[in-house]
C-alpha cells in the first residue's frame, strides 16, 4: 500500500493528461500530413493560402515540441523522485487489452 501511494505521490497529475494529448496529437499530426501534402500541393498557386497551411503545420509541430518537453519534465520528475511508474499507469495511456488470458498468436 505504501509503494502504490508513493508512486502515485511522484507522478506529477499533469503527466498523464501531457502523454496522452503527445500520442494522440502525434498520431493526428502525422495522419494530417497525408491530407496536408496534396493540400499544399493544391494550393501553391496561392502564396496567401499556402503561407496559412504553413503556419497552421508549423504551429501543430510547435504545440508537439512544447508537449514533448513537458514530458521530458514530468519523467525527469519521477526518476528524481526515485519511483517506479507502475504498469497500470502506461497502459492508460496505450490503452493496451486487459484480458490477461490472451496468448500471443504464434503459439
Amino acid at each position: 500500500m505504501t509503494e502504490k501511494y508513493q508512486a502515485d505521490h511522484a507522478i506529477p497529475r499533469w503527466l498523464h493528461f501531457v502523454m496522452a494529448a503527445d500520442r494522440a496529437g502525434s498520431a493526428a499530426y502525422v495522419g494530417a500530413g497525408f491530407f496536408f501534402a496534396p493540400v499544399l500541393a493544391i494550393a501553391s498557386p496561392w502564396p496567401a493560402l499556402t503561407t496559412v497551411l504553413w503556419i497552421v503545420i508549423a504551429l501543430a509541430g510547435l504545440w508537439l515540441g512544447l508537449l514533448g518537453i513537458a514530458m521530458a519534465t514530468g519523467l525527469a520528475i519521477v526518476l528524481r523522485s526515485n519511483t517506479e511508474i507502475p504498469e497500470d499507469y502506461w497502459r492508460s495511456i496505450i490503452d493496451y487489452p486487459t484480458g490477461r488470458g490472451n496468448r500471443p498468436a504464434s503459439v
